[in-house]
């Protein structure tokens, strides 16, 4: 959906197509009880509502309509390359093995995890999505001037 990427739908629909924003990510922050989906973007006051129009016309797509293959090839290989990046100094293998351990998670987690980002389908990626993801409930933050 948009790990900060060139590639994914959200940076295409946003910054490269629509040039509302300078730069996008999104992530989820998963604990024990309850994970957050966040969604980042930077763009000049005036684009901040189009920016978000934008967003939720994206998630409420993924809730919809099956990613094409190419897609889910590309979200699964970015996923992936993540799992040893995350792991790639002493502190974030520490880090990792506590914050599993402290949650009750399996300390090989991200070995399980990419097993199951390669078995996944486009149609596990929608009813996740439309299980767990509320685009109409979204939480704003907004950080600078307000728009004029």
């Amino acid at each position: 959906m948009g790990g900060g990427f060139y590639a994914t739908r959200l940076y295409q629909d946003l910054r490269e197509n629509s040039g509302l924003v300078y730069f996008v990510s999104s992530d989820f922050e998963i604990g024990k009880t309850r994970g957050i989906y966040h969604l980042d973007y930077a763009c000049d006051p005036q684009n901040v509502s189009k920016a978000r129009t934008v967003a939720v016309r994206d998630l409420k797509a993924m809730l919809t309509t099956p990613v094409g293959l190419e897609d889910l090839r590309q979200a699964k290989a970015m996923l992936l390359r993540q799992i040893p990046l995350s792991e790639s100094s002493e502190n974030s293998i520490a880090g990792g093995l506590i914050s599993r351990s402290s949650i009750g998670l399996p300390l090989d987690e991200p070995v399980v995890a990419a097993r199951h980002y390669l078995d996944l389908t486009a149609d596990e990626v929608k009813a996740a999505f439309a299980k767990w993801i509320r685009p109409d409930s979204l939480v704003q933050v907004t950080e600078g001037p307000p728009p004029k």
